[in-house]
């Protein structure tokens, strides 16, 4: 073999080794291109759900928020109509307390006193018998007896309205012997205190104590007592017939869309016409009470 073919052998085992170097290099190039595609893939898919995962977070931030503002500002509203039931209701009480004086006469004190100007002496007679309705001085003795059969005590005392103090002088007597009848005791001893009950409610004192009639019935040492007041009776209803009252007036409400109408009102007071009957009048069949309404 001569130096041309040793030199061409050379130059082509050059050749192959430049060849594969070559090839070696482009699967290396290849390789590292298709590693770093894969890295970056991994790297933005990461950062993407970082971000879905912020954007979530974020997201559910801004719906709890959402939520509790309409929470709130629906709480503020129930308030707000609960608030206004309240003060209808309240004032379906107040008008109700006033309806009360009807039961002792004195509501049409100012009325009368306008028409004695006008006529003669009779409507000073009708005046004073409106101060002494029979039919409220009948009552003034079924709270008496009613009270002493609640407490049951030989010796109490006895508070009522200076405006009553006669009405309740005349009917003691007979109460205590329809007592002593009812309980199988003998008379106790009521003794009428000089400190009386507030007067009657008018646009003079309109925010002081008042008392639309009804007595208090205390024993001696002053540890038990009875108030059975009109005021107190019309709680008592109120309470128990709330409900019953709520319920009326907005189904009204929401069958007319307007003011509540003045049953609501005479409802309240026949569910205390009610309780009269039954706890003063022992059911009897025509009810004492229509005659005060």
């Amino acid at each position: 073999m001569n130096d041309a073919d040793v030199s061409k052998q050379i130059q082509q085992m050059v050749r192959f080794i430049r060849q594969e170097a070559e090839e070696k290099a482009n699967e290396i190039s290849v390789s590292a291109e298709e590693e770093f595609n894969i890295e970056k893939l991994q790297l933005v898919e990461a950062e993407k759900k970082k971000i879905r995962q912020e954007y979530e977070r974020k997201e559910k931030q801004v719906e709890v928020r959402r939520k509790i503002e309409y929470s709130m500002q629906l709480n503020a509203s129930r308030i707000k109509v609960l608030q206004a039931q309240d003060d209808v209701v309240n004032t379906m009480k107040e008008v109700a307390a006033k309806e009360l004086l009807n039961v002792s006469h004195h509501g049409f004190r100012n009325f009368l006193k306008d028409v004695i100007d006008e006529v003669t002496e009779e409507a000073m007679e009708l005046l004073h018998l409106s101060h002494h309705h029979p039919a409220y001085k009948n009552l003034l003795k079924e709270l008496i007896v009613q009270s002493l059969l609640r407490l049951k005590e030989p010796a109490v005392l006895l508070r009522c309205r200076k405006e009553d103090l006669h009405m309740v002088e005349d009917v003691l007597p007979s109460a205590k012997e329809e007592y002593a009848k009812k309980a199988n005791v003998h008379a106790p001893e009521i003794i009428v205190d000089n400190i009386h009950l507030p007067p009657a409610p008018s646009h003079h004192h309109a925010h002081g104590l008042f008392c639309s009639g009804g007595i208090v019935l205390a024993s001696r040492d002053g540890k038990i007592v009875f108030e059975n007041t009109l005021d107190a009776r019309l709680d008592v209803v109120f309470r128990n017939k709330l409900p019953e009252v709520r319920v009326s007036f907005y189904i009204v409400i929401l069958c007319s869309k307007k003011s509540p109408p003045p049953f609501l009102l005479l409802s309240l007071c026949y569910s205390c016409a009610s309780f009269f009957n039954m706890s003063i009048i022992h059911m009897v069949e025509d009810p004492l009470w229509l005659s005060y309404m």
